[in-house]
């Protein structure tokens, strides 16, 4: 499947439903295979559409960035190679400093290659203008490929024939959002001021503008226009709230647009890593030229703690008989903690089954595994399980793991590790978390009674 816009991918409740779907995806193959491999991708929009004008117009930005899978390689030295001979007579372009072009074509080398995530941005910012005479209509192709150092065999190849950008000219509105730096070490309660500043880089008027506003659990819009309607989303995803607008002011081909009055957000006293998502659209149902910067994100760090906890228990039983264990994940707070931009689990409960103890039937969301932590061919009966969390988790959120244990033999004080991970076989270091100890404790059968 060839990967979108990463633009498009770290949206609140969009990427999370991709992540999931892949994750899903992943339980059908072993355990272990996501540690063993990596593929290198590009990044790049699937389309790009200009504005006649030829070298007199200001152009628009094709930003292009490679990533890989698996944060357990390294991945250096990336080459990527963009051909442009699609393009002629159609749209120029202007390559920055990390390019060497050559003709129709171009190598572009990025150092250091990462895995994406909420912090990922594209490396190849080259710029595109429709060619002296290109009318409305026409239309050609950028083509990509790449290689990069590292993975398990040492060398990445992206998928061949499986990158381009279709580039077409013509005539509508084009409204841009400016980029906004993210902000740290805020205290939680904090108000902050969001930049937004829209313009229209198209040769169409854009007859008033829709936009939407999504914010994370830890941010409080303190800031409400009458243009607006207000809501919360949740279900599958984490808790959201949501503001869709509607303004029917008018703007000009070259002109820009500001919101009646300042947008301020507050960070809540459960804030961490929060983010407010936002988007436009031309008004009247009308299409926008280039939508690839239509979407910007406003990133805000908080300074706070989350108190992770592995949950254990006690139980007894006699040869032959099956008990339920309750093992479980708490988080004590006091903030929340999302992994809003790749939907990875928050934490994973790993546990070791007790000497003289099989399970005979374990929570759906458990994969079972080798003692090694390797894959394990049976639902049932393994010596260890790994069970991975939603992607986020409220304050004072709770997941309880009911595992069924038939007793084979009577074991005095058997116990089994349950530890906190992030889907390894390793206990987890989470720099939130400001009581680490209790992220391990173990599930006790038979436990000798106190005199």
């Amino acid at each position: 499947m060839r990967p979108v816009s990463a633009r498009r991918t770290v949206r609140l409740g969009v990427c999370v439903a991709a992540a999931a779907g892949l994750l899903s995806a992943g339980l059908a193959a072993p355990a272990f295979a996501e540690e063993q491999t990596d593929q290198l991708w590009i990044q790049a929009p699937n389309e790009q559409k200009l504005t006649p004008g030829g070298s007199s117009s200001e152009g628009s930005p094709l930003d292009i960035g490679l990533y890989h899978d698996n944060n357990n390689f390294a991945v250096t030295d990336g080459r990527l190679s963009v051909d442009i001979s699609g393009v002629a007579g159609v749209a120029d372009v202007t390559w920055p400093d990390n390019c060497a072009p050559a003709g129709t074509t171009a190598v572009c080398t990025v150092p250091e290659v990462p895995v994406i995530d909420e912090t990922y941005s594209p490396q190849v910012h080259l710029t595109v203008r429709a060619a002296d005479g290109a009318e409305p209509g026409a239309q050609g192709r950028i083509t990509y490929a790449a290689v990069a150092t590292g993975g398990p065999d040492g060398t990445l190849e992206a998928p061949l024939d499986s990158f381009d950008t279709t580039v077409s000219v013509g005539s509508a509105p084009d409204l841009s959002l400016g980029e906004i730096a993210p902000v740290k070490n805020l205290q939680p309660g904090a108000v902050q001021t969001v930049p937004f500043a829209v313009t229209n880089k198209g040769s169409e008027r854009s007859e008033g503008l829709t936009a939407t506003f999504t914010a994370s659990y830890g941010l409080d819009f303190l800031t409400e226009y009458a243009e607006c309607t207000y809501g919360t989303l949740g279900g599958d995803y984490a808790p959201m709230s949501q503001a869709t607008c509607s303004f029917d002011q008018v703007i000009e081909p070259g002109g820009s647009f500001a919101l009646p009055a300042p947008l301020q957000v507050a960070l809540a006293a459960h804030a961490y890593t929060e983010r407010l998502d936002i988007s436009v659209e031309p008004g009247n149902g009308a299409a926008d030229l280039s939508d690839e910067d239509n979407y910007t994100i406003a990133a805000f760090r908080a300074v706070n703690t989350a108190d992770f906890a592995a949950q254990g228990a006690q139980v007894t039983g006699g040869v032959g008989e099956t008990v339920t264990a309750e093992l479980g994940f708490r988080n004590n707070g006091p903030a929340w903690i999302g992994n809003l931009g790749s939907g990875d689990p928050v934490a994973a409960v790993d546990f070791t089954v007790p000497e003289g103890a099989t399970v005979t039937n374990a929570p759906a969301d458990c994969e079972p595994r080798t003692l090694s932590g390797g894959y394990y061919p049976q639902r049932t009966g393994a010596p260890r399980y790994s069970c991975e969390m939603p992607y986020w988790a409220l304050p004072d959120t709770t997941r309880s793991l009911p595992f069924q244990l038939r007793i084979d033999r009577v074991v005095p004080d058997a116990t089994g590790r349950v530890m906190l991970t992030t889907g390894g076989s390793s206990p987890a270091t989470f720099p939130f978390d400001p009581q680490p100890a209790n992220n391990m404790t173990q599930l006790t059968v038979n436990a000798t009674p106190v005199a």
